[in-house]
């Protein structure tokens, strides 16, 4: 081997062990931006298992029972098709004889604004939907809520699920439960 193939060898040494630092380097940064940077998360549940009202869980528990074969419809407020607002408006209407607003953001500028949620709480969402980009539900126990779902119509579904947890925005409460 000549000087010159030795220098060469030790040039796309020197050339890969940088390639690979720089490799190394770019995912250890890409790695600590996805874990911290790029959170889309609008906000945090905390959920504490914590004995609900049994009357309160009754009555969502009926009103799902009523509504749950509905399906989703923008700017409905039927069993033949609702969205979520209206699913919710109905809910105190007929079960807590509350009057509440047609829409989403207008629900969401009532009551109190809280941490965690108990049985009968507005959950809020920001799914970039609608006109308003809201989504609402009504709280039931154990993360779960009650919605109207866009692809599943009238559902429960978990606050832990990952769609859910990436678009929450916050909790609020109209009732003492």
């Amino acid at each position: 081997m000549t000087k010159k193939d030795n220098r060469l060898l030790g040039t796309l040494l020197s050339n890969c062990i940088s390639a690979q630092k720089r490799f190394l380097i770019t995912t250890l940064i890409f790695s600590i931006f996805m874990l911290f940077g790029c959170s889309t998360s609008q906000g945090q549940v905390s959920v504490k298992n914590t004995q609900p009202n049994p009357t309160i869980l009754a009555k969502i528990e009926s009103h799902y029972k009523k509504w749950q074969n509905t399906p989703y419809r923008y700017g409905g407020t039927t069993l033949a098709g609702s969205d979520c607002s209206a699913l919710v408006m109905n809910f105190f209407k007929n079960k807590l004889s509350k009057t509440l607003p047609r829409s989403a953001a207008e629900q969401a500028k009532l009551g109190v604004k809280v941490n965690t949620p108990k049985a009968g709480d507005l959950v809020f969402f920001k799914t970039g939907r609608s006109r308003s980009g809201l989504h609402v539900g009504i709280y039931y126990a154990n993360g779960k809520f009650l919605h109207a779902s866009t692809s599943k119509g009238v559902i429960y579904s978990s606050l832990y699920e990952s769609y859910w947890k990436k678009h929450y925005w916050m909790t609020r409460r109209l009732i003492d439960s």
